[in-house]
């Protein structure tokens, strides 16, 4: 087992159970700061995985963006820190079939997969050839992408102006 390896597990190990504690925490303050731990282990993977830029997207975004505002929302209202999540009893059996489901799908596809082997040459930057991408290729469709958040943008002003 190589150093990349222990590290990919490592990572893999911190997002599973961070996000097991998202979802079976009652507080939902203790259950946003584990989101943060997801996040960061996302990235961890996404950089072991050799995509920096999606990694530092995901930095930017979620940790930077989304979790912050959900911290903020959670942490200015005033009642929303004593509120206990009601988990019933009456959603295990829907949820162990899906969870079955899901588990015999991934297994079937995992099986079935004809996996490569990879080579251990060393991983690039892949900002370049994304940017070079988006210009060359997808020019226009990087462009009506821009006008149309813009649109949604100015939508989004106007109805919060109201």
């Amino acid at each position: 087992m190589s150093i990349y390896d222990i590290i990919f597990y490592l990572f893999a190990t911190i997002t599973l159970v961070s996000a097991f504690f998202v979802v079976t925490i009652r507080n939902i303050v203790y259950s946003a700061f584990f989101l943060l731990f997801t996040f960061f282990g996302v990235a961890g993977i996404y950089v072991i995985l050799g995509a920096d830029f999606i990694a530092m997207v995901q930095l930017i975004v979620y940790v930077g963006g989304i979790l912050i505002l959900i911290l903020f929302g959670v942490m200015l209202t005033n009642k929303i820190t004593n509120v206990q999540i009601k988990t019933g009893t009456s959603q295990i059996i829907p949820a162990a079939i899906g969870v079955g489901l899901f588990a015999g799908i991934l297994t079937a596809t995992l099986v079935n997969t004809p996996w490569r082997k990879i080579d251990n040459s060393p991983l690039f930057p892949t900002t370049q050839g994304l940017g070079l991408m988006l210009i060359s290729e997808y020019g226009v469709v990087f462009e009506l992408l821009g006008i149309l958040l813009l649109i949604a943008l100015i939508g989004a002003a106007s109805l919060a102006r109201k």
